[in-house]
């Protein structure tokens, strides 16, 4: 299954970028972020196919319904002062810790089949996400599982793999939109793309051994989450008051 490092990973890749690497463009923040992190979720879904846990007629038709969405959210998210779209990802970033801590139900019907109501459902709920996508740079994988459960039914673990599709799809859309601006930094996407290969097998290992305490690492995360939201908030206000 894929792990909660994952997707810390997703929301923290642009404040990795501004913060700690040095990109002083916003915008190329997101654009590099939004290229690595669907980069990675295009290696680890190959797992979870062999696996069969991807539930491929749910999952197309959402991320396509998404890359529509993630194409309007990512031109309008580039037409967004820099600093404006920092504070924005911020309060977002709330949200998604804010949404870390809610519980999960594991349950839900392991053979869904598409219907006419479940296709509705799913190009309704991918639209919205895949705009909310396009328009922060992230991956999006907080918001595409619980989207997944509620169109279809399925099971959290047949939307945690599923969602790798819709992942990889919206931010592919969000990168060439920014590379076709000239706001994804190369050099560094392929780095940030073997560290999370990378990262990703020593996630899944550590994610394994702290399975039994879910929900301790769940609010660790979140709080890690918080941290760096309200740091963004600081220099965010500290730069427009200078």
């Amino acid at each position: 299954m894929r792990n909660d490092l994952d997707g810390l990973a997703e929301i923290l890749a642009v404040p990795l970028l501004l913060y700690v690497v040095g990109i002083t463009d916003p915008h190329v923040a997101i654009g590099t972020s939004a290229l690595s992190v669907a980069a990675n979720a295009f290696a680890n879904l190959f797992g979870h196919w062999r696996a069969g846990n991807v539930k491929w007629s749910c999952a197309v038709t959402f991320a396509l319904a998404g890359v529509v969405g993630a194409a309007i959210g990512s031109t309008l998210g580039k037409l967004v002062d820099g600093q404006q779209l920092l504070f924005l990802f911020a309060l977002a970033m709330i949200a998604v810790a804010i949404a870390m801590l809610r519980p999960r139900a594991a349950a839900g019907n392991p053979d869904v089949r598409m219907t006419g109501g479940i296709a509705i459902r799913l190009i309704a709920i991918g639209l919205v996400v895949g705009a909310v996508s396009g328009f922060f740079g992230i991956g999006g994988g907080f918001l595409i599982v619980p989207a997944l459960m509620l169109a279809t039914g399925m099971p959290i673990m047949n939307a945690v793999s599923s969602s790798l599709v819709a992942v990889t799809a919206f931010g592919m859309t969000t990168a060439l939109s920014y590379a076709w601006s000239g706001l994804v930094s190369w050099d560094l996407a392929g780095l940030f793309v073997a560290g999370g290969i990378a990262g990703g097998l020593f996630g899944t290992r550590l994610a394994r051994h702290l399975s039994e305490r879910r929900g301790a690492l769940n609010m660790v995360f979140a709080a890690v989450i918080v941290a760096v939201a309200l740091y963004m908030l600081a220099r965010n206000i500290a730069q427009f008051w200078a």
